[in-house]
């Protein structure tokens, strides 16, 4: 089971952060091109983010490109589908014609460099009222794409909306995220950023809430919330151990042909169990990272 936990923004163009970010044990790290990066600088800094990924590293690699609606999408693509790149942040996502485009430029791409068909990952941020209102269409798209994630910034500063510490303004547009991607068959989404650095109590509290409302993971744009993030979204010991036993216990009760049993006064039955493997799953997984 792969580990979608955590995902540390670094810009492209600047070495030493980018150096420092594969290191801090993030699940991945995305290199951008986008909103860190300089108008003047964008183009350079393909060549640059490309090549850092190039060496060996502990996490998967991603490069957030420029919008296909920008000047520098399609160029950014072009130059960054090569090999050592894991996957595509593409940004400002608003309809699925959008997603299918890059989708097509993807795959092309690998097979003019070849690379393994499918083996770069593309993750559409979300992040306008337009896109928002298409997101059904965007999940059902039929492209590469596992997994969505929500931009609360550009969404909020599009919408006019207060982004409030509580975040209880996002609270429909999160859950209509987890719903809409478990309609569609995809993995669940990837949560926004938290962008009050200094507030560390309020990035516990948004990353709790997340995982609570069924995201899988969170952006992260500074290198204490990596910790944070992988912590939150994996199961503790006590979560772990318990779904072991609750396994354990109905794989023996189904054997004498039983489908729901009592464990320490509490009621099993299949969707618990489901539940439980999954966290045992999780639990293994973080195990083998």
């Amino acid at each position: 089971m792969a580990l979608f936990r955590s995902f540390l923004f670094a810009p492209g163009n600047h070495a030493r952060r980018v150096e420092k970010a594969l290191t801090l044990g993030a699940d991945a790290v995305i290199l951008d091109l986008e909103d860190a990066v300089a108008n003047a600088e964008k183009i350079a800094t393909r060549a640059t983010a490309l090549a850092a990924l190039q060496p060996a590293r502990a996490c998967r690699g991603y490069i957030r490109v420029n919008a296909l609606s920008t000047e520098y999408g399609y160029g950014d693509l072009a130059a960054v589908i090569r090999r050592g790149v894991d996957g595509i942040i593409l940004p400002k996502v608003e309809s699925a014609d959008e997603l299918k485009t890059a989708n097509w430029l993807i795959g092309a791409l690998e097979r003019e460099h070849g690379l393994k068909p499918g083996a770069i990952d593309l993750i559409p941020i979300i992040e306008t009222a337009l896109g928002f209102t298409r997101i059904n269409d965007i999940a059902t798209a039929g492209t590469r794409a596992r997994r969505l994630a929500f931009g609360a910034g550009d969404f909020t500063f599009d919408l006019g909306l207060t982004w409030s510490r509580e975040e209880l303004e996002l609270l429909p547009y999160r859950s209509q995220f987890v719903v809409t991607s478990r309609a569609a068959g995809l993995e669940p989404p990837i949560d926004t950023v938290w962008t009050q650095i200094k507030d560390e109590e309020g990035f516990a509290a948004s990353a709790i809430h997340a995982k609570a409302l069924g995201f899988q993971g969170k952006l992260c744009i500074y290198p204490t919330q990596v910790a944070v993030v992988n912590a939150t979204f994996a199961p503790t010991q006590e979560e772990a151990a318990w779904a072991r036993r609750v396994v354990t216990a109905f794989d023996a009760a189904e054997r004498d042909g039983l489908a729901s049993i009592q464990l320490d006064g509490k009621f099993i039955d299949y969707p618990i169990v489901f539940a439980a493997r999954r966290v045992v799953a999780q639990a293994e997984a973080v195990s083998a990272s």
